[in-house]
């Protein structure tokens, strides 16, 4: 098969445990680039917290894309303009702060550079800050702050109390909204039905791409949509073994390569 697109996860995946892509994973994305490979970093993160990687490995010169929010919103880094966005129905602002006032657990929502939150001083929010190299900005009142469409808001805190809340929540909201854990102590909430496989059919589509010809790499369970709907689904060896279940492929763990070894074996 002649693959075209290469969408990665980033943390876990592109990224290794120190939060960098090594040297020789970047020769060889810009190799696959050079080809003629296009590339989408699929995350999580908000479109700014993907950005410096994506200028590290060249998207703007290579015409790749950004698909931020898990989802929510894609972005053609070439042209910085926006394809696709996805937000939450404002109505449901008071229930999810409430459930974190109630909890005494920091909300956080994001704009622009920023990090949206009453709590900057919590060791969670701050986490979240410095995964995604945003600013921290402190407002007096959550709900008032945010007149602005969101992508997405996220409750953080201690693991176990966070779990507890996640089962509460999505009893409440699952056929509004979806609510579930990214890490142990982030709790995401977003739009119904965002999920990275539903949004790279948009960007498939856009590209006159079949999904045959899209190779999809990924470690967490929000990427286990995008690795069963790619025609080539690529677990990381340190991936959830639910996702590594349900992969084509399971190469070497994000410490090691992983990635690289992908475009080896699969494209170069």
């Amino acid at each position: 098969m002649g693959y075209k697109l290469l969408v990665l996860d980033l943390d876990g995946t592109l990224t290794n445990s120190n939060k960098q892509i090594t040297p020789h994973t970047l020769e060889t994305l810009k190799r696959a680039q050079e080809k003629g490979i296009k590339i989408v970093l699929a995350s999580g993160r908000p479109t700014y917290g993907v950005a410096p990687i994506a200028d590290k490995i060249q998207l703007d010169k290579y015409e790749g894309y950004i698909l931020s929010y898990n989802g929510g919103e894609i972005t053609d880094w070439h042209n910085k303009e926006l394809l696709y966005k996805n937000t939450l129905n404002p109505e449901v602002f008071p229930y999810l702060y409430q459930c974190a006032k109630n909890n005494n657990f920091a909300i956080v929502t994001y704009h622009k550079e920023f990090v949206i939150t009453e709590n900057p001083e919590d060791e969670y929010v701050q986490k979240e800050a410095l995964l995604n190299v945003m600013t921290l900005k402190k407002v007096d009142n959550f709900l008032q702050a945010i007149q602005f469409p969101i992508a997405k808001c996220m409750i953080v805190g201690e693991p176990s109390r966070l779990m507890n809340l996640e089962k509460e929540m999505y009893a409440h909201l699952k056929e509004q909204m979806g609510v579930y854990r990214s890490e142990p102590y982030f709790l995401e909430l977003v739009p119904k039905g965002i999920d990275k496989a539903q949004s790279l059919a948009y960007l498939l589509k856009k590209l006159d791409i079949s999904r045959e010809e899209m190779i999809a790499c990924g470690d967490g369970f929000n990427d286990l949509s995008m690795i069963k709907y790619a025609g080539l689904g690529v677990a990381m060896q340190n991936a959830q073994e639910i996702v590594r279940e349900h992969a084509d492929y399971i190469t070497r763990s994000n410490d090691n390569d992983g990635v690289a070894h992908v475009i080896e074996e699969f494209i170069l």
